[in-house]
């Protein structure tokens, strides 16, 4: 009996419904089975899909999720009323923070607009890109120095150096798995040839899965061959982002270590001084969420159109309102705030 297409079906009928074939979940092998629990709480999974709007029905239940987790900008005064004598550490997710989520990601351009918000908060604040894409690609498409830039999760990072480049000192914790890395991708590549749609990205020290435009009658095959192929590899995991499978080694390092070397390394770690702000919009930024929760101050602010469970205190709907929280941060730095560093205007 084929589970994935019943609860695909079964999906369409409501949740609570969902909950009489959970049993029959458990003889799935493990990356099935967290794929299919995703998609019963309503995150972005490989058999239901992502919602990128706010629309009918969900339209009351993301304006109750609000009370929870108020948005940014309606919040921004209170955010920043207590912060005039502290000094800020921004950190940006890209894909789906900084450009919209496309269906071709070498196509996942930001526009000059945001470019130029971004490349104002940095003329204020120490500012950190921390993306799932290697360092290089997320560079290229940001394409302004004097910002630190980490990929691969946090798995390869870069701080700007003295002649104001971003091809400084570097911290690369999982540089042993790299020829591992590269292996992987190319086994699959070779066991995904077939399945229409499917793309391999390699992103230095993680491999993506992108299956957006992986036919719905095919994406068990795509999921089962990944899970074959990972077997293999048992110091290597699989997460999922939206509409991509990431593989990754299972090191103890996320987003959230890479958000505290950043802060280490400017000498500002431990002190109530320093404010971390980070916006991001994957499940991978939670750790970073974490971290700032853990520490009791700071700023965390989920990127999301739809409810969902966060580690983070605010949110912001779309790129599209990340582009106006910045700029008006980058106003209100401009009329109050310190900054930690002086950041050289050529940036």
């Amino acid at each position: 009996m084929n589970f994935s297409l019943l609860f695909s079906h079964v999906l369409l009928k409501g949740k609570s419904v969902l909950l009489i074939f959970l049993p029959f979940t458990f003889g799935l092998p493990a990356l099935r089975r967290t794929l299919l629990w995703r998609s019963i709480m309503g995150l972005s999974g490989l058999l239901s899909g992502h919602r990128n709007s706010v629309q009918g029905s969900d339209f009351h239940n993301y304006t109750s999720w609000l009370k929870q987790y108020p948005s940014g900008l309606e919040s921004f005064e209170s955010i920043m009323k207590e912060l005039p004598r502290k000094k800020i550490v921004v950190f940006l997710d890209y894909d789906g923070t900084l450009s919209p989520i496309v269906d071709d990601p070498d196509r996942a351009f930001m526009s000059p607009e945001m470019r130029e918000a971004v490349r104002e908060v940095a003329k204020g604040f120490p500012t950190a890109i921390i993306s799932g894409r290697s360092r290089e690609k997320v560079k290229e498409f940001v394409k302004l120095r004097n910002l630190h830039y980490a990929g691969s999760h946090g798995l390869d990072i870069m701080s700007p150096n003295s002649d104001n480049e971003a091809n400084g000192v570097s911290y690369q914790p999982a540089k042993k798995f790299l020829p591992k890395i590269q292996q992987i991708k190319r086994v699959l590549e070779e066991e995904t040839r077939k399945i229409e749609g499917a793309l391999v990205e390699d992103n230095t020290f993680c491999v993506s899965v992108h299956f957006r435009h992986v036919h719905e009658r095919e994406l068990a095959e795509l999921e089962k061959k990944v899970e074959t192929v990972m077997e293999k590899y048992p110091d290597f995991h699989v997460t999922q982002g939206k509409k991509v499978m990431e593989i990754r080694p299972t090191i103890n390092w996320n987003k959230g270590h890479a958000m505290e070397y950043y802060l280490h390394s400017l000498g500002h770690n431990d002190t109530d001084d320093v404010v971390p702000l980070y916006i991001g919009d994957d499940q991978t930024d939670e750790d970073a969420f974490k971290v700032i929760q853990r520490k009791g101050h700071g700023i965390a602010i989920l990127v999301a159109s739809i409810p969902k469970h966060t580690n983070a205190s605010y949110s912001l709907k779309d790129p599209s309102e990340v582009l106006a929280f910045l700029l008006r941060l980058a106003r209100w730095r401009n009329s109050t705030a310190p900054s930690i560093t002086t950041p050289s205007p050529n940036i």
